[in-house]
Protein backbone atom coordinates (compact mmCIF):
# COMPACT_ATOMS: atom_id res chain seq x y z
CA UNK A 1 0.00 0.00 0.00
CA UNK A 2 2.65 2.79 0.72
CA UNK A 3 4.53 1.56 -2.45
CA UNK A 4 1.30 2.14 -4.19
CA UNK A 5 0.96 5.45 -2.56
CA UNK A 6 4.55 6.31 -3.50
CA UNK A 7 3.93 5.75 -7.15
CA UNK A 8 1.39 7.64 -7.27
CA UNK A 9 2.83 10.63 -4.98
CA UNK A 10 5.64 10.82 -7.45
CA UNK A 11 2.97 11.78 -10.19
CA UNK A 12 1.84 15.32 -10.85
CA UNK A 13 -1.22 14.06 -11.86
CA UNK A 14 -2.03 11.47 -9.17
CA UNK A 15 -0.70 14.19 -6.54
CA UNK A 16 -3.38 16.34 -7.78
CA UNK A 17 -5.90 13.61 -7.66
CA UNK A 18 -4.91 12.60 -3.99
CA UNK A 19 -5.08 16.27 -2.55
CA UNK A 20 -8.16 16.70 -4.48
CA UNK A 21 -9.98 13.57 -3.12
CA UNK A 22 -8.83 14.09 0.50
CA UNK A 23 -10.10 17.98 -0.17
CA UNK A 24 -13.46 16.44 -0.84
CA UNK A 25 -13.68 13.72 1.30
CA UNK A 26 -13.21 15.69 4.21
CA UNK A 27 -15.00 18.46 3.41
CA UNK A 28 -18.56 17.11 1.94
CA UNK A 29 -19.80 15.64 5.17
CA UNK A 30 -19.38 19.34 7.16
CA UNK A 31 -22.03 20.24 4.91
CA UNK A 32 -23.49 16.90 4.69
CA UNK A 33 -24.01 17.24 8.11
CA UNK A 34 -26.69 19.99 8.26
CA UNK A 35 -28.41 18.58 5.26
CA UNK A 36 -28.85 15.19 6.59
CA UNK A 37 -30.12 16.58 10.17
CA UNK A 38 -32.55 19.00 8.24
CA UNK A 39 -33.89 16.47 6.28
CA UNK A 40 -32.55 18.12 2.79
CA UNK A 41 -30.37 15.30 1.63
CA UNK A 42 -31.62 16.17 -2.07
CA UNK A 43 -30.70 19.09 -1.99
CA UNK A 44 -26.78 18.34 -3.43
CA UNK A 45 -28.51 16.46 -6.00
CA UNK A 46 -30.41 19.73 -7.05
CA UNK A 47 -27.45 21.61 -6.75
CA UNK A 48 -25.42 19.64 -8.67
CA UNK A 49 -27.61 19.23 -11.44
CA UNK A 50 -27.83 22.97 -11.79
CA UNK A 51 -23.69 23.02 -11.41
CA UNK A 52 -24.30 20.64 -14.65
CA UNK A 53 -25.51 24.34 -16.44
CA UNK A 54 -22.89 26.04 -15.57
CA UNK A 55 -20.30 23.83 -16.79
CA UNK A 56 -21.86 24.21 -20.18
CA UNK A 57 -22.04 27.84 -19.69
CA UNK A 58 -18.18 27.80 -19.04
CA UNK A 59 -17.82 26.09 -21.98
CA UNK A 60 -19.51 27.84 -23.84
CA UNK A 61 -18.01 31.32 -22.62
CA UNK A 62 -14.62 29.98 -22.71
CA UNK A 63 -15.34 29.20 -26.61
CA UNK A 64 -16.59 32.56 -27.02
CA UNK A 65 -13.52 34.18 -25.52
CA UNK A 66 -11.20 31.55 -27.88
CA UNK A 67 -9.84 29.83 -24.62
CA UNK A 68 -7.15 27.52 -25.49
CA UNK A 69 -8.94 25.17 -23.66
CA UNK A 70 -12.89 25.03 -23.83
CA UNK A 71 -13.10 23.50 -20.20
CA UNK A 72 -11.32 25.65 -18.38
CA UNK A 73 -14.21 27.61 -17.65
CA UNK A 74 -16.08 24.79 -16.60
CA UNK A 75 -15.44 25.01 -13.02
CA UNK A 76 -16.12 28.49 -11.91
CA UNK A 77 -19.30 27.79 -14.32
CA UNK A 78 -19.99 25.61 -12.01
CA UNK A 79 -19.78 27.24 -8.84
CA UNK A 80 -21.41 30.37 -9.86
CA UNK A 81 -24.54 28.15 -11.18
CA UNK A 82 -24.51 26.20 -7.82
CA UNK A 83 -24.84 29.43 -6.12
CA UNK A 84 -27.33 31.00 -8.22
CA UNK A 85 -29.22 27.37 -7.94
CA UNK A 86 -29.22 27.46 -3.94
CA UNK A 87 -30.28 31.05 -3.67
CA UNK A 88 -32.96 30.38 -5.74
CA UNK A 89 -34.48 27.34 -3.98
CA UNK A 90 -34.22 29.22 -1.16
CA UNK A 91 -36.18 32.13 -2.53
CA UNK A 92 -39.24 29.66 -3.58
CA UNK A 93 -39.36 28.44 -0.43
CA UNK A 94 -38.90 31.66 1.89
CA UNK A 95 -41.68 33.44 -0.72
CA UNK A 96 -43.66 30.39 -0.16
CA UNK A 97 -44.30 30.18 -4.05
CA UNK A 98 -42.80 26.34 -4.64
CA UNK A 99 -42.20 23.53 -1.71
CA UNK A 100 -39.32 22.68 -1.23
CA UNK A 101 -39.81 19.02 -3.34
CA UNK A 102 -41.28 21.73 -6.10
CA UNK A 103 -37.94 23.74 -6.04
CA UNK A 104 -35.85 20.87 -6.42
CA UNK A 105 -37.43 19.14 -9.22
CA UNK A 106 -37.07 22.30 -11.20
CA UNK A 107 -33.38 22.20 -10.56
CA UNK A 108 -33.37 18.57 -11.21
CA UNK A 109 -34.47 19.19 -14.89
CA UNK A 110 -33.90 22.22 -15.40
CA UNK A 111 -30.20 21.90 -14.81
CA UNK A 112 -29.82 18.79 -16.93
CA UNK A 113 -31.62 20.86 -20.09
CA UNK A 114 -29.96 23.59 -19.93
CA UNK A 115 -26.42 21.70 -19.68
CA UNK A 116 -27.32 19.61 -22.74
CA UNK A 117 -28.95 22.21 -24.22
CA UNK A 118 -25.08 24.90 -23.72
CA UNK A 119 -22.88 22.42 -24.44
CA UNK A 120 -25.21 21.79 -28.10
CA UNK A 121 -24.19 25.69 -28.48
CA UNK A 122 -20.81 25.52 -27.54
CA UNK A 123 -20.22 23.11 -30.13
CA UNK A 124 -19.62 20.23 -27.89
CA UNK A 125 -21.56 16.77 -27.02
CA UNK A 126 -23.53 15.08 -24.58
CA UNK A 127 -20.01 12.99 -24.55
CA UNK A 128 -18.12 16.09 -23.47
CA UNK A 129 -20.01 16.50 -20.24
CA UNK A 130 -19.91 12.53 -18.92
CA UNK A 131 -16.45 13.29 -17.11
CA UNK A 132 -18.87 16.09 -15.13
CA UNK A 133 -21.84 13.55 -14.89
CA UNK A 134 -19.63 10.79 -13.31
CA UNK A 135 -16.58 12.15 -12.22
CA UNK A 136 -12.93 12.17 -13.78
CA UNK A 137 -10.77 12.71 -11.26
CA UNK A 138 -7.68 12.27 -13.76
CA UNK A 139 -8.50 15.64 -15.40
CA UNK A 140 -8.30 17.50 -12.38
CA UNK A 141 -6.09 20.69 -13.17
CA UNK A 142 -3.52 22.62 -10.83
CA UNK A 143 -6.25 25.30 -11.19
CA UNK A 144 -9.56 23.02 -9.82
CA UNK A 145 -6.94 21.69 -7.22
CA UNK A 146 -6.93 25.13 -5.81
CA UNK A 147 -10.27 26.63 -6.35
CA UNK A 148 -10.87 22.88 -4.25
CA UNK A 149 -8.55 24.21 -1.44
CA UNK A 150 -9.97 27.29 -1.46
CA UNK A 151 -13.49 26.36 -1.44
CA UNK A 152 -13.01 23.88 1.57
CA UNK A 153 -11.44 26.62 3.89
CA UNK A 154 -14.68 28.87 3.41
CA UNK A 155 -16.92 25.56 3.86
CA UNK A 156 -14.72 25.04 7.39
CA UNK A 157 -15.04 28.20 8.40
CA UNK A 158 -18.56 28.67 7.87
CA UNK A 159 -19.70 24.66 9.00
CA UNK A 160 -17.09 24.71 11.85
CA UNK A 161 -17.15 28.01 12.56
CA UNK A 162 -20.95 28.84 12.64
CA UNK A 163 -21.58 25.25 14.45
CA UNK A 164 -23.72 26.36 17.42
CA UNK A 165 -25.84 28.54 15.50
CA UNK A 166 -26.40 26.26 12.35
CA UNK A 167 -26.87 23.27 14.25
CA UNK A 168 -29.77 25.16 16.66
CA UNK A 169 -31.66 26.08 12.74
CA UNK A 170 -31.29 22.23 12.07
CA UNK A 171 -32.55 21.04 14.92
CA UNK A 172 -35.30 23.07 15.66
CA UNK A 173 -36.13 26.34 13.85
CA UNK A 174 -38.98 27.36 15.75
CA UNK A 175 -36.22 27.75 18.31
CA UNK A 176 -33.86 29.80 16.12
CA UNK A 177 -36.62 31.99 15.49
CA UNK A 178 -37.94 32.63 19.01
CA UNK A 179 -33.92 32.81 19.80
CA UNK A 180 -33.86 36.37 17.85
CA UNK A 181 -31.31 33.95 15.16
CA UNK A 182 -31.09 35.26 11.72
CA UNK A 183 -32.86 32.01 10.30
CA UNK A 184 -33.64 33.37 6.66
CA UNK A 185 -29.86 34.32 6.65
CA UNK A 186 -28.29 31.08 7.79
CA UNK A 187 -30.83 29.05 5.97
CA UNK A 188 -29.07 30.83 2.60
CA UNK A 189 -25.50 30.20 4.19
CA UNK A 190 -26.06 26.44 4.41
CA UNK A 191 -27.80 26.24 0.73
CA UNK A 192 -24.74 28.64 -0.97
CA UNK A 193 -22.05 26.69 1.35
CA UNK A 194 -23.77 22.92 0.14
CA UNK A 195 -23.11 24.66 -3.48
CA UNK A 196 -19.67 25.42 -2.88
CA UNK A 197 -19.40 21.81 -1.74
CA UNK A 198 -21.14 20.12 -4.99
CA UNK A 199 -18.99 22.35 -6.59
CA UNK A 200 -15.65 21.09 -5.73
CA UNK A 201 -16.89 17.32 -4.89
CA UNK A 202 -17.95 17.31 -9.01
CA UNK A 203 -14.64 16.05 -10.22
CA UNK A 204 -13.99 13.40 -8.12
CA UNK A 205 -17.52 11.57 -7.88
CA UNK A 206 -19.68 13.44 -10.54
CA UNK A 207 -22.68 15.44 -10.10
CA UNK A 208 -24.80 12.02 -10.13
CA UNK A 209 -23.13 10.79 -6.64
CA UNK A 210 -21.93 14.01 -5.30
CA UNK A 211 -24.94 13.79 -2.92
CA UNK A 212 -23.82 10.43 -1.91
CA UNK A 213 -20.61 11.63 -0.49
CA UNK A 214 -22.13 14.64 1.68
CA UNK A 215 -24.73 12.07 3.03
CA UNK A 216 -23.38 8.78 3.68
CA UNK A 217 -21.04 9.21 5.50
CA UNK A 218 -23.05 11.33 7.38
CA UNK A 219 -25.74 8.62 7.86
CA UNK A 220 -22.90 6.10 9.03
CA UNK A 221 -21.54 8.04 11.35
CA UNK A 222 -25.40 8.26 12.68
CA UNK A 223 -25.09 4.81 13.45
CA UNK A 224 -21.91 5.01 16.08
CA UNK A 225 -22.50 7.89 17.60
CA UNK A 226 -25.41 10.23 19.25
CA UNK A 227 -23.30 13.30 19.20
CA UNK A 228 -23.55 16.34 16.41
CA UNK A 229 -20.47 17.03 16.77
CA UNK A 230 -19.15 13.54 17.25
CA UNK A 231 -21.46 12.76 14.60
CA UNK A 232 -19.36 15.34 12.20
CA UNK A 233 -16.14 14.20 13.01
CA UNK A 234 -16.11 10.64 12.10
CA UNK A 235 -18.24 11.46 9.06
CA UNK A 236 -15.04 13.44 7.80
CA UNK A 237 -12.53 11.08 8.77
CA UNK A 238 -15.03 8.05 6.76
CA UNK A 239 -15.55 10.42 4.06
CA UNK A 240 -11.09 11.02 3.87
CA UNK A 241 -11.02 6.90 4.09
CA UNK A 242 -13.42 6.11 1.32
CA UNK A 243 -12.14 9.09 -0.90
CA UNK A 244 -8.50 8.19 -0.62
CA UNK A 245 -9.26 4.20 -0.52
CA UNK A 246 -10.73 4.69 -3.83
CA UNK A 247 -8.77 6.22 -5.93
CA UNK A 248 -5.92 3.92 -4.88
CA UNK A 249 -8.25 0.94 -5.80
CA UNK A 250 -8.81 2.79 -9.26
CA UNK A 251 -4.86 3.49 -9.89
CA UNK A 252 -5.18 -0.73 -9.95
CA UNK A 253 -8.04 -1.46 -11.49
CA UNK A 254 -9.09 0.13 -14.51
CA UNK A 255 -13.05 1.25 -12.24
CA UNK A 256 -14.63 4.72 -12.68
CA UNK A 257 -13.06 6.78 -9.03
CA UNK A 258 -16.67 8.40 -8.66
CA UNK A 259 -18.62 4.78 -8.46
CA UNK A 260 -15.48 3.43 -6.51
CA UNK A 261 -15.98 6.03 -4.23
CA UNK A 262 -19.39 6.08 -3.39
CA UNK A 263 -19.43 2.00 -3.24
CA UNK A 264 -17.17 2.21 -0.68
CA UNK A 265 -19.16 4.27 1.55
CA UNK A 266 -22.03 2.61 0.84
CA UNK A 267 -20.35 -1.30 1.57
CA UNK A 268 -19.03 0.59 5.05
CA UNK A 269 -22.52 2.07 5.75
CA UNK A 270 -23.99 -1.56 4.93
CA UNK A 271 -21.15 -2.95 7.37
CA UNK A 272 -21.77 -0.64 10.20
CA UNK A 273 -25.35 -1.64 10.30
CA UNK A 274 -24.79 -5.36 10.35
CA UNK A 275 -22.35 -5.08 13.49
CA UNK A 276 -24.43 -2.17 15.15
CA UNK A 277 -25.74 -4.05 17.65
CA UNK A 278 -22.82 -4.60 19.38
CA UNK A 279 -22.25 -1.09 19.58
CA UNK A 280 -25.32 -0.16 20.61
CA UNK A 281 -24.64 -2.59 23.90
CA UNK A 282 -21.11 -1.04 24.27
CA UNK A 283 -22.40 2.68 24.32
CA UNK A 284 -25.25 1.56 26.84
CA UNK A 285 -22.29 1.16 29.36
CA UNK A 286 -21.02 4.46 28.48
CA UNK A 287 -23.61 6.72 27.36
CA UNK A 288 -22.60 9.56 25.43
CA UNK A 289 -24.28 12.87 25.15
CA UNK A 290 -27.71 13.18 22.66
CA UNK A 291 -28.06 15.73 20.16
CA UNK A 292 -31.03 17.19 22.18
CA UNK A 293 -28.21 16.63 25.86
CA UNK A 294 -25.88 19.14 23.59
CA UNK A 295 -28.40 21.89 21.93
CA UNK A 296 -29.53 22.25 25.76
CA UNK A 297 -26.31 22.33 26.75
CA UNK A 298 -25.47 25.41 24.40
CA UNK A 299 -28.63 26.80 25.16
CA UNK A 300 -27.65 26.80 29.06
CA UNK A 301 -23.89 28.29 27.87
CA UNK A 302 -25.70 31.78 26.47
CA UNK A 303 -28.20 32.04 29.04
Amino acid sequence: MIEILGEMWGSDLLRRALITAAIVGISAPVMGTYLVQRRLTLLGDGIGHMALTGVAAGWLAASAAGATQQDQWAVPGAIIASVVGALLIEYLRARGKASGDVALALLFYGGIAGGVLLIGIAGGTTANLNAYLFGSISTVTTLDMWLSIGLAVIIFIVGIGLRPALFALCHDEEFAKASGMPVRVLSVVISVTAALTVAISMRVVGVLMVSALMVIPVATAQLVSRSFTATMRIAMIIGLVVAEAGLIITYMYDISPGAMIVTLAVGLYALVSIVRPVLVRSRVKDPHPTMDDELRGENCRKA
